[in-house]
């Protein structure tokens, strides 16, 4: 296969994967909460009265929301397609927030290591970074006497 036909179908595989993942993305990414919620500590309740229900689809959608009541602190994550929500204390919602930190480190460090794969490209079939100025670049390379 010449290389210019591999580089144009890896190109074609890139985007078709980008927009499939584009498209899960936000599902995933309420389940990875929902997920990381449960190993918190949050415990899984369901509204029991049209009231109960009314004020879980009343909290902001896809957000942990601090809530005061006879005073104890909640943090509450409403799931309104399931008909519950996630309720913890100010113990689980540290712990939460330790795996999101953890898990945000995960990931910049597999987007780094996706970042490096560049050499699969060939960059040395592009012809160079600039015409005229030799392997080295525009600094010239090693001088005469190396």
């Amino acid at each position: 296969m010449k290389p210019t036909s591999y580089i144009f179908l890896c190109s074609i595989a890139a985007a078709w994967t980008a927009l499939l993942v584009g498209c899960a993305t936000t599902q995933t990414n309420t389940q990875n909460k929902e997920s990381m919620l449960v190993a918190s500590g949050f415990k899984v309740i369901t509204p029991k009265t049209a009231a109960h229900q009314q004020k879980l689809r009343n909290l902001p959608p896809g957000k942990v929301t601090m809530i005061q009541k006879a005073g104890k602190t909640y943090y509450i994550f409403p799931d309104p397609a399931h008909n519950q929500a996630y309720v913890g204390g100010p113990k689980q919602y540290r712990h939460y927030q330790e795996l999101r930190a953890t898990n945000k480190l995960a990931q910049e460090n597999l987007e780094t290591a996706e970042m490096y794969q560049d050499s699969a490209m060939e960059w040395s079939l592009w012809g160079g970074w600039g015409a005229g100025m030799g392997v080295w670049g525009p600094m010239g390379g090693p001088g005469p006497g190396l």
